[in-house]
């Protein structure tokens, strides 16, 4: 690393600002402990307000609160707390995290210490749009004028935001031509927010004019703008155009990212076109995408409309299989399941227990599930309880209850085969 051949050179004298950066890319590459142990290493006379803001940085982009909260009481002590910036880091943190209530408490203590930017009034309206508290966010604004501290396109997207969910569209159309203003080539995000929100007023008129004023401006555009304008397409029902946009993606991008696929891919399995999804998915392989957790996820929503219990359990093993660990959708766990029981489908129910197994979710419930199979089979399943004690899982009332009531039926010979 170029930051750390400088440190050992002598001839090098090197700036709070030097080290600060450092401690950022140290956080990015090898994780906070690292970060953390290079700030304890530096010298006192580096841990200033640069070293000690760079590493609140770090305690928030990793959700660490309570660090983060000691570390802001240093920084006050040592007066380095005469800048918005670490009080910004703190609304981020505590928006990320859900802390809303302690909003208002920092927001006061910035006030008394230094002035608010436009990102603080910014993330301040975040907050305000996330609780449909549209009284408070116009005294932000109001507030922000009088500070003479000029509004961005963040400022007016998150004001229209909110009145879009509040219903308020006359209000949401004056600041939705206020962002606009605020546009420009150093801007570039603003244009797909721009399409978000026309798309959200139902605008296909104020789609369709963004989206060809960001084509004038950035000719080639990227991964990110082509979904969200197809994703604004499809949502208005224009699938013709959408379709042809995702054409021009195809011969243009060389990503091959499955996440702009996987919007038309959903809009054929909503309108229940399991056919064009299916041939859809296969074009896309053809065309060397591959298929994303997301991918597997879809074609499994879509077969389990159509009971194709086959290609649901297929699906369901490929979309579990293509991450390193599982984060369990409970939703399609159980819709799975509940599939399965209602065709009394035995073998099937198995077989996502083993699925569910390698992946390191089984629990009380997934094996209750599996026992309401059983009984709706009319079949008897082997040593349940024993499974159940080797996979370090409880059993319930429901279990015994499931158990007692399949003990009296026919032995099935399918869980053999599982044992």
């Amino acid at each position: 690393m170029i930051c750390e051949w400088m440190t050992k050179q002598h001839d090098i004298k090197l700036l709070e600002g030097d080290y600060a950066v450092h401690l950022d890319l140290i956080a990015k590459i090898r994780g906070l402990a690292s970060a953390e142990k290079f700030f304890e290493d530096l010298p006192d006379k580096m841990k200033g307000r640069p070293t000690c803001t760079a590493l609140l940085h770090t305690y928030v982009q990793n959700k660490e609160s309570e660090k983060a909260e000691a570390l802001m009481e240093k920084m006050s002590e040592f007066g380095f707390l005469k800048h918005a910036l670490p009080y910004n880091h703190m609304l981020s943190l505590y928006i990320s995290n859900e802390q809303l209530e302690k909003v208002p408490g920092i927001i006061q203590e910035l006030k008394k210490n230094t002035t608010p930017d436009v990102v603080t009034y910014n993330l301040w309206l975040n907050v305000c749009a996330s609780q449909n508290d549209v009284e408070t966010a116009e005294k932000v604004l109001l507030e922000m004028k009088k500070a003479k501290i000029d509004p961005d396109w963040v400022t007016y997207s998150s004001l229209t935001n909110l009145y879009i969910k509040k219903g308020l569209l006359d209000k949401a159309a004056t600041t939705l031509k206020e962002m606009e203003k605020k546009t420009s080539r150093k801007a570039r995000a603003a244009y797909s927010s721009l399409i978000s929100l026309h798309t959200n007023m139902r605008d296909k008129d104020g789609v369709h004019r963004v989206g060809k004023k960001l084509k004038s401006i950035f000719p080639k555009m990227n991964d990110a703008e082509y979904t969200c304008m197809i994703s604004s397409l499809v949502k208005l029902g224009e699938f013709e155009e959408a379709e042809n946009l995702y054409s021009e993606w195809t011969s243009v991008s060389p990503t091959g990212d499955s996440r702009v696929s996987n919007i038309l891919l959903s809009a054929y399995i909503n309108k229940s076109e399991m056919e064009m999804a299916e041939k859809f998915y296969n074009q896309m392989v053809e065309r060397g995408i591959t298929p994303s957790y997301t991918t597997w996820e879809l074609l499994t929503w879509g077969y389990l409309k159509q009971k194709q219990t086959e290609k649901v359990l297929d699906s369901f093993e490929k979309a579990v299989g293509s991450v390193k660990k599982w984060n369990p959708d409970e939703k399609l766990v159980r819709e799975v399941y509940k599939n399965l029981e209602e065709q009394g489908n035995i073998e099937g129910a198995e077989k996502v227990l083993v699925i569910l197994q390698k992946a390191g979710h089984v629990s009380t419930e997934i094996y209750n599930r599996l026992l309401r199979v059983y009984a709706k089979a009319g079949k008897m399943p082997l040593i349940v309880a024993e499974r159940m004690k080797k996979d370090k899982v409880e059993l319930d009332e429901e279990t015994h209850r499931l158990i007692q009531e399949t003990s009296k039926m026919c032995v099935s010979e399918v869980s053999s085969k599982f044992l």
